[in-house]
């Protein structure tokens, strides 16, 4: 795409919408994918730094329209799987601009299966204490809440599909955000605010659907979310069978999604070129 002569404006809102960026061979230069199992270790393409760390549990749960917006200012990333990996090899933290953590089936404390997903706790700690930008959608906002003090429990219900969700206090991040809005949910797990977190959003059925703490940012809903993520969410056996279980179905959800993705893409745009530009600031100091 980068040698195609386009308006970039127009590339940078297709792409947004479409979540196509991370495919294009222009941007393998910037990105690096690995994924760890035991001692073993694939990657693709060339990292260098400071970089965005994006940590992705299974591979339908991609990172869609919070890759591009890192990708559009010009961060590298690099996208590591490390959920079944004990000790994972990851970037050195003083290089890390960022860090992302992704969504997954798993829980959050599923430790004995998981043994990364400590690992991504401690990572957002640390990262939280000296106020290098955190990112978590879904799981990854339960793996930071719960790092930072807060306490993982099963919801009362499966939260899956597109629900209302109301805003509880301003942040930069949502200052465009109306009271009420309709997001993409998929989720059992609810988790408690940690202590001195501020408390962004809930819906009736999970009491904290967004907060910030110090760096960290968590959502429990799905913006990141465009046309062809859902796609392949909907080519996913597990995905389908949980939202049948949920009754849910397949035309249902891309109806919702065609109603609500117009409204949705403004506020994810501002949500993520928010962190990008906060990433951006932070790479700027390890730069120095």
């Amino acid at each position: 795409m980068g040698s195609v002569p386009i308006d970039d404006m127009a590339c940078r809102w297709q792409r947004f919408k479409c979540g196509t960026g991370h495919q294009t061979a222009a941007n393998h230069s910037k990105m690096a994918v690995l994924t760890q199992t035991g001692n073993a270790r694939v990657t693709i393409g060339a990292m260098s730094t400071p970089q965005v760390l994006i940590l992705q549990h299974v591979p339908w749960e991609r990172p869609g329209r919070i890759l591009s917006t890192l990708e559009d200012i010009g961060l590298d990333t690099v996208i590591m799987n490390i959920a079944n990996t004990k000790k994972p090899d990851l970037p050195d933290f003083g290089d890390l601009a960022g860090v992302v953590i992704m969504g997954g089936p798993m829980g959050a404390l599923d430790y004995d299966k998981y043994p990364g997903l400590k690992a991504e706790g401690k990572l957002a700690k640390a990262a939280v204490a000296v106020g290098k930008p955190v990112l978590g959608v879904c799981l990854g906002h339960q793996i930071i809440a719960t790092a930072l003090g807060g306490q993982l429990r099963k919801g009362d219900a499966p939260e899956i599909g597109f629900g209302p969700i109301k805003r509880v206090d301003r942040h930069d991040f949502f200052s465009m955000w109306d009271k009420q809005l309709n997001v993409l949910h998929w989720h059992n797990d609810v988790v408690g605010l940690p202590e001195g977190a501020q408390l962004l959003a809930r819906s009736s059925a999970t009491k904290v659907q967004a907060f910030r703490l110090g760096s960290a940012l968590g959502m429990q809903f799905h913006l990141e979310v465009c046309g062809s993520l859902l796609d392949e969410w909907l080519d996913e056996p597990s995905m389908v069978k949980d939202l049948k279980a949920a009754g849910g179905s397949k035309s249902q959800l891309r109806e919702q999604f065609a109603q609500y993705d117009q409204m949705l893409q403004p506020l994810a745009e501002q949500v993520f070129s928010g962190f990008a530009a906060r990433c951006n600031s932070y790479s700027q100091t390890l730069s120095k």
